[in-house]
């Protein structure tokens, strides 16, 4: 049966008859439609196209329509019609081809540019002409408004049971369902004593690498589960050991919506999922699963493990505590901007800080000024937060001692503590870099005890 919109030059070109379904799941066992879009060649012979020049693009079979991303075979039908290989393509819906406005318009355009027809079981279009341009663009509309239909009707179910925590999840291990659905701790004890060592041990030393340490220190194995939900014991890492911290099932707590999905980049990359923050979290019904730890307990932890991540120019963020001779690394801010000073041990330990770190700002002490406005302050420790001595005239108190080396009024005196030293910072706005001198060995106990 001929369309009077096929033309002598459409049949000397190729027909491509483009065959597609969404899932993996729909090719094992919807083979009748599978049947039926192979079957459009027989539907290509009628419209007059012969059998050598009917070509059949099925890569992407298990794909969704959403978008081309990943989608070869429709990269490669859009590139055969730029080329003017293609006179008319075959579809058993022009859903097939694409369920995304923003990859059909295009596909219509050079089809429209390149005298290119386009069929299903309805009929044969012109994308060139207004009326097939029309028609076209309503399928296409619609298309894309019923796979947002098709998506809210699968998932409307499944929020609705999530808002009362009753959505049947993976739990961690540690956590066992019942034949009748209700969620108790693992019967076996050793898997329960070994959990709450974890949540005790990082409460105790505080970052997740120390507890990794320690356990594998000590010889100790953790409790893991297979695909098939099968227990066994592997050794600490740090991945496993951020699992079980940062997940709230372990707080009694039903959470749904913990990641999203971000887009590519590229159009050659896929995909990626992200954990969204806590606050993001789209359902949470707290005291649904019994607890190894209370709530409060678990955010307390949970910003302690943001907090040790050393990101303070994107996320303020001031970083666990490292060896050193300086003592308070993490813990030290800039009295006259109020950001984070980092610690550098380049020509001696000194904190640096953070807002003057940045490009066309001077980078710490402004050394090449005049000396009526240098603070920099040097502190000599030799157990405890020491005697001020500064070459700083502005901060200079009149003593018996020479010019250079005179006590500075505004320093605290050598039984000072460190939190008084923080307070004097905060309040002192003169203060923007100090320079540390630590008299006691690197290793000692006063190293890392202001934290």
């Amino acid at each position: 049966m001929m369309s009077e919109l096929i033309q002598p030059t459409h049949l000397k070109r190729k027909a491509v008859v483009y065959i597609r379904q969404s899932t993996p799941h729909q090719v094992v066992n919807n083979q009748e439609s599978l049947r039926l879009q192979y079957a459009l060649r027989e539907r290509a012979c009628e419209l007059g196209w012969h059998e050598a020049d009917i070509d059949v693009i099925d890569a992407d079979l298990g794909l969704s329509g959403a978008s081309a991303a990943l989608r070869s075979g429709f990269k490669e039908l859009v590139g055969r019609v730029g080329l003017s290989e293609v006179g008319l393509i075959l579809s058993i819906d022009v859903t097939r081809l694409a369920r995304n406005c923003s990859d059909w318009y295009p596909l219509l355009d050079i089809c429209g540019l390149r005298e290119c027809l386009i069929a299903d079981r309805d009929g044969v279009y012109d994308p060139g002409s207004a009326n097939g341009r029309l028609l076209l663009g309503l399928k296409g509309t619609i298309s894309e408004l019923e796979l947002h239909t098709i998506r809210s009707r699968l998932t409307a179910g499944l929020i609705a049971k999530a808002k009362r925590g009753e959505l049947a999840l993976t739990l961690p291990v540690g956590l066992k369902r019942d034949p009748s659905g209700v969620v108790l701790k693992d019967p076996n004890l050793a898997v329960q004593e070994r959990l709450s060592l974890v949540f005790g041990l990082f409460l105790k030393v505080r970052t997740i690498a120390k507890v990794m340490r320690t356990l594998n220190g000590r010889g100790l194995d953790l409790p893991r589960q297979d695909r098939h939900g099968d227990l066994h014991w592997t050794r600490a890492t740090v991945s496993a050991v951020s699992c079980i911290l940062k997940n709230p099932a372990y707080a009694g707590a039903f959470v749904y919506g913990r990641t999203r999905i971000r887009a590519a980049a590229r159009d050659d990359r896929s995909s990626v999922k992200v954990a969204r923050p806590i606050d993001e979290w789209r359902i949470v019904v707290k005291d649904r699963y019994p607890a190894y730890i209370d709530w409060p307990t678990y955010e307390k932890i949970r910003n302690i493990v943001s907090d040790n991540r050393a990101e303070y120019m994107r996320t303020k963020t001031r970083g666990a505590p490292r060896d050193g001779e300086l003592l308070l690394h993490g813990i030290a801010w800039c009295a006259r901007c109020g950001h984070k000073m980092y610690v550098r041990y380049k020509g001696g330990g000194e904190y640096v800080c953070n807002h003057l770190r940045l490009p066309f700002r001077i980078a710490h002490v402004p050394a090449r000024k005049s000396r009526a406005r240098r603070r920099c302050c040097v502190w000599r420790v030799p157990e405890r937060i020491g005697t001020c001595r500064t070459r700083c005239p502005v901060a200079r108190a009149p003593g018996p001692e020479s010019e250079s080396t005179r006590r500075c009024a505004k320093m605290p005196n050598a039984t000072s503590s460190v939190p008084d030293m923080l307070q004097l910072w905060r309040n002192d706005s003169s203060i923007v870099s100090i320079r540390i001198t630590v008299l006691s060995q690197p290793n000692s106990s006063v190293v890392g005890r202001a934290r």
